[in-house]
């Protein structure tokens, strides 16, 4: 098993997506990038701490590559847009690969590269990529959150439209 953790605006969002896909085992909520050790999400969500809601994806390489996770990553959210996704503003909302090795650096480099020469966007990708630090998983709460309250306003008009589309544009890659 390996791990690749992302950082796409509300974990929610980007949870409900990558545990749909073949090969992925788990997928964990949590905050990474910031000074504070065991922020709360209270915390994160005021931006004082400089932590960004992340996934972590255990995934197995032998079903599921990297690049796979890039691609799924770059697709599920707005790498233009600098510290917001949506109506979700503030540095711990903000695009970021946090790498686990150097290969993982150097794959998103490469794939962040790609986009920008062949203009995805008519906007700047801003993608931050940096080393993975002071990780801390979420409350559990938030584990499956999509899953467990697709009826609260927040999941019905932004994750359910988002999750919808995924699975749609990746419906072959689905568990």
């Amino acid at each position: 098993m390996r791990e690749a953790t992302f950082g796409a605006g509300c974990f929610w969002c980007v949870e409900a997506c990558f545990k749909d896909l073949k090969g992925v085992t788990h997928v964990e909520p949590g905050y990474s990038g910031g000074q504070k050790d065991q922020p709360t999400y209270q915390e994160v969500c005021t931006g004082s701490t400089g932590h960004a809601e992340v996934v972590r994806i255990h995934y197995d390489p032998d079903q599921l590559s990297y690049e796979a996770l890039l691609e799924v990553f770059w697709f599920v959210h707005d790498p233009t847009q600098m510290n917001r996704q949506g109506n979700d503003i503030g540095t711990q909302y903000r695009s970021v690969v946090f790498y686990h090795d150097e290969d993982q650096r150097s794959l998103a480099e490469v794939y962040k590269q790609k986009l920008r020469d062949e203009k995805v966007w008519d906007a700047e990708v801003v993608t931050e990529i940096s080393p993975l630090t002071n990780y801390f998983k979420a409350e559990d709460y938030h584990a499956n959150y999509f899953a467990n309250n697709p009826d609260q306003p927040y999941c019905s008009s932004v994750v359910r439209p988002k999750v919808e589309k995924f699975r749609k544009v990746f419906a072959e890659r689905l568990k």
